[in-house]
């Protein structure tokens, strides 16, 4: 007596190799933005290191500029101090509400147009197309055995994506340094270990991830679909089937047979051309899946194929879970892009930038910081004053050498104040001189003369005010006296 067997998960593989993806070529609405959006992103990543912006002397003209070794940022006409980098955390809110307004309107619609994974994934399989051919080429090539023809044509491609990649870990480092200077020293071998080290990571990173690893990343790797998932509703628009037209599926030659018999027949045709494009290897008559990036592309090789066989295009498009589900009803669809949840994520980019836009235009150039003596706290003098110690640091924040006084406020009349290394003019304030783009750190001693007639603790006020422009920055700290007898 035979015993059927029966699979269990216990049968099941731990582990499967993950199948190559041959994406097929693709033309189109949404195959034309791709490419729009990649030739942009792509030239400004590599371009802008090279843009020009004049700041005046003793400053960097490279437009956009991360000065490590200065201790600044620089963005066209904003300058940015590292005690400053709240502004990057706006910049990050500003960011990841925008991520979340856009996962609100269209989904996954960054992972399918903007994210660098997908914009290098692109042009590696743009590279690899022109070395192998399209699908069926590529997929004949990799099952065939190892010929001349087949090991130049491999051997071009890694190239051209070795390129590629050391292009990308180079224009990187560009931001980092001078480019002109950077590439000159590339290509006399005279650039710094720490050049050559990040552009060798990054041109591993770039070659395994966009080369190799591709629909893998966003798979197993990237956390924003899982994130994603949370964060979506039943009226974000999404790639999606439509069943109500769709189904049932059949052959051409069926389905115009069915329909020539009266008999229900859906508009596709069991091509499997929506799967054969995707990049990632998903059916989307399948329904939602982790591994749809949102990028339109079977919306274009479906179209194509309704234009061909007579139907009307839209078997696949944006849609949200609600219309698919009224459809199938017979309802008229409705959209609602503005709701409260997008209201709320446009709402705090407007009132962060905002607050970030008003910031810079209102921020100082100057900065001030005082630091008390800790000890000794007082200094009682013979003739019956007292004398507080204090180290100032003056902040000059443009590219000139400016001249600052520097007074106290608070304390009475007849009060001294005294900064080392300062000029002070007959019966005048004392004055300092700061280097462009420097800060200045000071001993200052405040000296009150008898009579005595003050508190244990006096609030004081230092003030420095920029003797050319007026520009004038203020810092509170206190005075100590003995304890009133």
């Amino acid at each position: 007596m035979s015993v059927e067997h029966v699979d269990s998960a216990d049968d099941q593989p731990f582990y499967i190799s993950a199948e190559k993806i041959y994406p097929q070529r693709v033309h189109g609405y949404f195959r034309r933005i791709k490419w729009a959006l990649l030739v942009m992103t792509l030239g400004v990543y590599y371009l802008l290191p090279f843009v020009r912006w004049d700041r005046g002397p003793n400053a960097p003209d490279q437009a956009v500029l991360i000065d490590l070794p200065g201790r600044r940022a620089y963005f066209f006409f904003i300058e940015i101090w590292p005690q400053e980098v709240y502004y990057l955390t706006g910049l990050l809110v500003i960011a990841a509400m925008t991520l979340f307004l856009m996962n609100a309107i269209a989904g996954r619609i960054w992972c399918g147009y903007l994210c660098p994974q997908t914009v290098w994934t692109d042009l590696f399989l743009a590279v690899e197309r022109f070395f192998e051919g399209d699908r069926h080429d590529r997929i004949e090539l990799d099952k065939g055995p190892w010929t001349a023809n087949k090991i130049l044509r491999k051997t071009g491609k890694h190239l051209a994506w070795l390129v590629v990649a050391w292009w990308t870990g180079g224009a990187w480092v560009l931001y980092f340094g001078n480019a002109p200077t950077l590439v000159g020293q590339l290509a006399h071998g005279t650039a710094s270990f720490a050049v050559y080290a990040w552009i060798g990571i990054l041109t591993f990173t770039t070659y395994a991830l966009a080369g190799h690893m591709r629909e893998q990343v966003c798979l197993y790797m990237c956390p924003w679909p899982r994130i994603q998932a949370a964060l979506t509703d039943e009226q974000a628009l999404n790639v999606t089937y439509r069943q109500d037209r769709g189904e049932p599926r059949m052959s051409l030659k069926h389905s115009t047979k069915a329909r020539a018999a009266g008999l229900p027949a859906g508009d596709c045709i069991d091509c499997h051309q929506c799967f054969a494009v995707c990049p990632t290897g998903v059916d989307i008559r399948e329904g939602s899946q982790l591994g749809c990036i949102q990028c339109g592309l079977c919306i274009d090789a479906c179209d194509t194929v309704m234009h061909k066989v007579g139907r009307p295009d839209g078997l696949i498009g944006y849609d949200n879970d609600i219309n698919s589900a009224r459809r199938v009803q017979g309802l008229v669809p409705v959209y609602h892009l503005v709701r409260p949840r997008t209201i709320l994520y446009a709402a705090v980019i407007a009132i962060v930038g905002s607050v970030i836009l008003y910031s810079l235009a209102t921020r100082s150039f100057t900065g001030l910081d005082v630091i008390h003596d800790r000890n000794p706290i007082l200094v009682q003098l013979s003739q019956g004053g007292v004398r507080n110690g204090y180290t100032i640091r003056i902040l000059n924040k443009r590219p000139l050498e400016r001249k600052f006084s520097l007074s106290v406020d608070g304390l009475p009349s007849g009060a001294l104040l005294d900064a080392q290394g300062a000029s002070t003019p007959a019966g005048g304030l004392p004055i300092v001189s700061v280097e462009p783009d420097k800060s200045l750190e000071a001993r200052v001693t405040v000296t009150v003369p008898p009579p005595l007639h003050l508190p244990e603790t006096t609030d004081i006020t230092f003030r420095v005010v920029d003797i050319a422009t007026g520009e004038k920055a203020v810092t509170r700290d206190f005075f100590k006296a003995p304890k009133p007898e």
